[in-house]
């Protein structure tokens, strides 16, 4: 979705006078595109793949220590891209860009379409907060006996879990301050 996204960029570029997409739905398409590739692969992929994959293998465990709660955080995120997803063909799509800039993100500007979005990255990031902790508690917990000495890898994945652990609830936070600024006119 995000390469074919980009794709979409790129042919509208390709020739600026031929009027591929209006500026609304360009907006949205950038916008589109930015969410998915930042919360829906690079976040999941890059790190939750590379890192259930890696992970047990570098400490030389079975699994990670919480697999529940592995299980729990990839399965929200198919909901998660299925809204993100869903906010694209609702109305004109979010064109808020990748911030989600608060005057563009406003009730007048967007509708129920930005609602989506907001409830796909709220969910996105519970994925992320529960797989950080997951990584965190495994790289902590479940070292092998000898295995004072960590490779950089588990030493990336666990500094990049507390970064995640400590951002993503500042993003949820701003995200439902944007929310209750849509309906509620909290300001």
């Amino acid at each position: 979705a995000g390469t074919s996204f980009s794709s979409l960029i790129r042919w509208s570029l390709y020739n600026p006078g031929a009027k591929f997409l209006d500026p609304v739905t360009y907006n949205a398409v950038v916008t589109s595109h930015a969410l998915v590739m930042i919360f829906f692969f690079v976040m999941p992929v890059m790190i939750g793949g590379f890192g259930n994959w890696l992970i047990p293998l570098m400490l030389q465990v079975a699994d990670m220590q919480f697999p529940r709660l592995n299980a729990f955080s990839f399965w929200v995120l198919p909901g998660s891209l299925y809204l993100m997803l869903m906010s694209n063909i609702v109305k004109n799509g979010v064109g808020a860009g990748w911030t989600i800039y608060p005057p563009l993100s406003t009730y007048s500007y967007h509708g129920v379409c930005m609602d989506l979005a907001i409830l796909s990255l709220h969910l996105a990031g519970i994925s992320s907060i529960f797989s950080s902790i997951n990584f965190m508690v495994t790289i902590s917990n479940m070292r092998s006996v000898g295995g004072h000495l960590l490779a950089l890898f588990p030493w990336s994945i666990k500094v990049t879990s507390f970064l995640l652990l400590t951002t993503l609830p500042v993003l949820a936070g701003g995200l439902t301050m944007l929310l209750t600024d849509r309906h509620f006119n909290t300001s």
